[in-house]
């Protein structure tokens, strides 16, 4: 079997180190030209990194990203509402990771060459179109960097894991329309900062108008400092209304994002700060998709972002995807013939994906702080008199089960 795999981003390059782990071949074309270590912070959930671990990462990932102890939600004010330990600390099989997203493809990047060659990663090529026949696919592809005729490819499958603007995904579905805004503004970055509380934890602190999101996401230049990812988040839209076009991925401007910083307090931690020290940081619109009624189109289908992408709530768009190539990838190995695999993939992980998509767009886990704000918006003496323990955890756990990553799940998969 051969695998054409459209996209060289997470989601992708995993697919094709799953692959190659259970003897099938793969080859990557990714459309930019190198595949450079850009982003910002994001966070790895066990489930996810127990897969990245049984592809022998764990060494890679410790080196360039920080083990996370433990999340702490709370209110505008800085007063908590929430401690929820992660990973290890919470008694799973595998830890969480809060990394750089530039850091960990290039891990799995820097995995696929060495592993399966520099010939399985293909940069610099922009998929043209692609027809099916009995027999396979073929796949065209422009050489991006020059605009002329590149390569054409042929394989028994094709998976596009080409992300939230993916070609495939628009060549079955034309009229999906631009990607669905909620109407909030997400400005991110990073900046080499003094350790705040023991130096692997996150913050998530705010309510229903905005979130401020913190946690270090790699070793800093000395002991005391760790390299710090910065989230803030604010409903400036109308979700009714798509994103101006401008809006994908600017450079952040600091007349923007101040005003709105200045809503929130850390303890410990000055944000005004951190953010007038970031070297750079980047504006982007908060967006998903719709869940699509198929995924599978014969001997094409569709993976990560390209298949369902999700609001960035609840750590779980990276995961979800490394999930996805898990899946895959057993299923191919096993499958009599390839088409039959692709179904039976579509079946498992669509419905899956689809219910988190909507958990994400009503808070997920975070709508612990949305609540509270919600009965005490001007903060509280005690947490626990404006909601119990009991709801608090409801809200936070019944997420991790529905995303898969709880406790009783993480024992059930060991």
């Amino acid at each position: 079997m051969k695998v054409i795999i459209v996209g060289g981003g997470i989601g992708g390059l995993t697919l094709a180190l799953m692959l190659h782990a259970r003897g099938i071949e793969a080859t990557v074309y990714e459309q930019s030209g190198e595949i450079r270590e850009v982003g910002v912070g994001i966070n790895t959930l066990p489930h996810a990194i127990r897969e990245l671990a049984e592809l022998g990462l764990l060494a890679e990932l410790d080196a360039v990203a920080i083990r996370t102890r433990e999340l702490i939600y709370m209110n505008r004010f800085g007063q908590t509402v929430w401690r929820d330990p992660r990973g290890l600390h919470a008694g799973l099989a595998a830890p969480q990771f809060s990394i750089h997203r530039g850091r960990l493809q290039g891990v799995i990047r820097d995995a696929v060459m060495a592993r399966l060659g520099e010939g399985a990663l293909r940069t610099g090529r922009r998929l043209q179109g692609f027809i099916q026949d009995e027999g396979g696919v073929t796949a065209h592809f422009a050489d991006s960097r020059r605009g002329e005729a590149g390569e054409t490819a042929r394989g028994d499958i094709l998976i596009a894991a080409d992300g939230i603007h993916s070609t495939v995904r628009a060549h079955y579905f034309p009229d999906q329309g631009p990607p669905r805004w909620n109407g909030v503004q997400m400005w991110r970055g990073a900046c080499d900062w003094p350790l705040f509380l023991d130096g692997e934890s996150m913050i998530i602190a705010g309510g229903m108008k905005g979130k401020l999101v913190l946690y270090p996401i790699a070793p800093g230049s000395s002991p005391q400092t760790r390299l710090t990812n910065w989230v803030v988040n604010i409903r400036t839209g109308d979700p009714a209304k798509p994103p101006p076009k401008e809006a994908w991925s600017k450079p952040g401007r600091l007349e923007d994002v101040l005003p709105f910083a200045r809503r929130f307090t850390v303890p410990g931690v000055d944000i005004l700060a951190l953010i007038q020290a970031s070297p750079g940081f980047w504006d982007y619109p908060m967006c998903d998709r719709d869940p699509l009624p198929r995924w599978t189109h014969g001997r094409v289908t569709l993976l990560g972002d390209a298949a369902h992408p999700m609001y960035p709530v609840g750590s779980n768009g990276a995961s979800q995807a490394i999930l996805d190539a898990r899946c895959l990838a057993d299923l191919l190995v096993r499958a009599e013939h390839p088409r039959q695999a692709l179904s039976a993939y579509e079946a498992r992980r669509l419905p899956a994906t689809a219910e988190i998509v909507a958990l994400n767009r009503h808070g997920g886990p975070e709508r612990v702080i949305d609540a509270v704000e919600q009965l005490a918006p001007n903060g509280f003496d005690d947490v626990e008199r404006v909601l119990s323990y009991a709801r608090r955890e409801a809200i936070v756990q019944s997420y991790a089960g529905k995303a898969g990553f709880a406790r009783e799940q993480q024992a059930r998969i060991g």
